[in-house]
């Protein structure tokens, strides 16, 4: 029965149609790049696979990991200066709501675990932390910019730092 035709109209087909609908919907709703879909109609089945960044153990490269990003500006020179990055792949939030004040403006002086932005993924809002206490420097991304794993968000003079 695999191998039998769709054939419009038929209950096969409507399924097949709805099967279809529904993983557009999905993959539409969330982020990131689709690597994989799979689907069957017989049991209705579905497998959907997105691209994850690969993570390597520090020290030891990974040969599908993302390539490294442009090289940052000068600001990052400096060996006080650190940089808070996207803990996941999402859309950067500078604001707790639309409207509303952003967590950070440049020149702002942190705690060490305040919130910087927030990165919403599958419809989840993922506070991000900066975790050390300093002088917002930078801010690098926009408010509802889409954000890569890794990607520098904002840049931090530590205190005390060496």
């Amino acid at each position: 029965m695999a191998d039998e035709p769709m054939v419009l109209g038929s209950a096969r087909g409507e399924e097949l149609r709805l099967l279809r609908a529904e993983v557009s919907s999905l993959v539409k709703t969330i982020p990131g790049a689709v690597e994989r879909v799979a689907l069957r109609v017989g049991e209705c089945s579905l497998e959907i696979a997105w691209a994850r960044p690969a993570v390597a153990e520090p020290g030891r490269p990974v040969d599908d990991a993302p390539a490294e990003p442009a090289p940052a500006p000068p600001a990052a020179a400096d060996p006080q200066v650190k940089a808070v990055r996207a803990p996941l792949v999402g859309t950067f939030y500078a604001a707790p709501q639309p409207g509303e004040a952003p967590f950070v403006r440049a020149g702002d002086r942190l705690a060490a675990g305040q919130p910087v932005g927030i990165v919403e993924a599958m419809k989840l809002m993922n506070q991000v932390p900066c975790e050390w206490p300093g002088e917002v420097v930078e801010i690098l991304v926009a408010d509802g910019q889409p954000v890569e794993y890794g990607q520098e968000l904002l840049r931090v003079r530590v205190e005390g730092a060496t």
